[in-house]
């Protein structure tokens, strides 16, 4: 008897055990059911396998119910469904308690509007995401990935709202450049080809190393995936190369120029200063380089953009957070005069004309999920309070502040730029920065300026002015 019951018992931890592990995956649903306002993907796993790995797909089948939205065809149906792989993804988002996920069609597909692939996302929705990926397309950063909002139901459980996100890759219709074979000896193609991803996390596919004397540079690098030797020799040496050229001690030399890109640089701090985002030079911070003369790294594409929603008294790069960050190379290259000159040279082409447009497109974009985000917040029992209304309008209060800010607080270098090609008149209005690049006043012109000022060095009109 006492046997049976020991089996009994253990039978019972078994499957309490699977069930809980499923429990943490895909909780059981409330009443809650799609809101009928946005198109539906439908996905069956194979068996209704639970997804639990990021690194390993589930066979799956799925159709498209556009909802009557005549924008999108519907793709399959539920009595001829299409097949697809589908998998965990994220690193701290995969901890919550909703699932993001990565799918892989069996064939380049043309879903949403979106352009042929195999390779999309299923994020999280956040107000945040939307303005990233706007900010980096108005920024003309290259290709950005773009979204398409959907409710999803797996396994027969509605799991609410998500982005139906492009991912990064080397594609003609994504990152469109040269794409170097993997195990590739050739030394005259190793030089090309390559998306990377500086990250701040540990995970397969990386190089790590010493970036200064406070921490490290990881590099993930995600095409080619599976390097020769020969390759990663090349890959360390270029960056450790790059390394020492943007954390040389002359902030005159123009070393690591030779190696990045200065314009997508400059187009890609602006989009981390814009959005207050402390992850932009400490994770997922893409470069590609394609095969060209004289070929450079290109910062981007953009990804993973959050907003700190705070009253900005710096430079994000500078400003704390509640976490450590490692700001990868830009305390180093906001220093150079050509760095801040191409800044500037980008703000004047996109402030204020096109960064104003933002805002619109915020709200064609989150306002009509006003239902399906309600819907969400029921499944996941998350705060109502937090409407469609109230996410746009907190997202783009943050966004006017943080361009208000930069406006008057463009980086100048300590090193004056050469050569320099015109000279303000003594007579127009100007700015007045002090030596680390902050703007503390604006006069009518220089002689304003310099009668009004206390005694100290500043930089006016692209020169050290001394006031005795």
């Amino acid at each position: 008897m006492r046997r049976i019951t020991f089996l009994i018992t253990t039978a019972l931890l078994l499957v309490c055990g699977i069930n809980n592990t499923y429990a943490d995956v895909q909780p059981s649903s409330t009443v809650a059911t799609p809101s009928g306002t946005l198109p539906v993907m439908y996905i069956e796993t194979e068996n209704h396998a639970p997804i639990v790995s990021k690194t390993v797909y589930v066979n799956a089948q799925y159709w498209l119910d556009p909802m009557g939205n005549d924008e999108y065809e519907a793709l399959g149906s539920a009595s001829s469904p299409m097949y697809m792989q589908i998998r965990g993804r994220g690193h701290s988002s995969w901890r919550g308690e909703k699932k993001p996920y990565k799918i892989k069609f069996t064939q380049k597909t043309l879903i949403m509007g979106m352009p042929w692939n195999k390779h999309f996302a299923l994020l999280k929705p956040h107000e945040n995401t939307v303005a990233g990926l706007l900010v980096g397309k108005f920024m003309n950063m290259g290709w950005t990935p773009s979204l398409r909002p959907v409710e999803v139901v797996l396994n027969g459980d509605y799991i609410g709202l998500y982005f139906l996100t492009e991912t990064i890759s080397i594609d003609e219709n994504r990152v469109n450049i040269f794409e170097q074979q993997d195990q590739e000896t050739d030394q005259n193609i190793i030089p090309y080809g390559w998306l990377v991803e500086v990250d701040n996390y540990h995970d397969v596919s990386q190089i790590t190393i010493p970036e200064c004397s406070k921490w490290n540079l990881t590099l993930r690098y995600h095409s080619p995936e599976i390097l020769s030797a020969s390759q990663l020799q090349w890959l360390t040496n270029e960056f450790k190369a790059i390394n020492a050229a943007v954390y040389s001690t002359d902030k005159k030399s123009t070393e690591w120029e030779k190696y990045l890109d200065v314009e997508s640089m400059a187009r890609y701090f602006i989009v981390q200063e814009v959005m207050d985002n402390p992850d932009g030079f400490h994770g997922s911070f893409y470069l590609h380089k394609d095969w060209k003369e004289n070929a450079k790294w290109v910062a981007g594409p953009v990804w993973d953009l959050t907003c700190y929603n705070r009253d900005k008294t710096d430079y994000t790069f500078r400003m704390k957070v509640h976490y450590g960050i490692t700001p990868h190379w830009i305390g180093e290259i906001i220093q150079y005069a050509s760095f801040c000159d191409a800044v500037k040279k980008v703000w004047e082409e996109v402030y204020p004309a096109q960064l104003s447009e933002i805002y619109e497109a915020i709200d064609d974009i989150i306002l009509p999920l006003a239902s399906a985000w309600k819907r969400d917040c029921e499944r996941w029992n998350e705060d109502p309070t937090q409407t469609a209304q109230l996410r746009t309008d907190k997202i783009k209060n943050a966004l006017r502040k943080n361009i208000a800010w930069f406006d008057r607080n463009l980086p100048v270098s300590k090193q004056l730029s050469t050569p320099q090609i015109t000279v303000d008149s003594d007579e127009s209005p100007v700015r007045v920065f002090n030596l680390q690049g902050i703007c503390i006043g604006e006069y009518e012109n220089e002689s304003q300026a310099r009668s009004q000022l206390r005694k100290g060095i500043y930089i006016i009109n692209r020169k050290k002015i001394v006031i005795n």
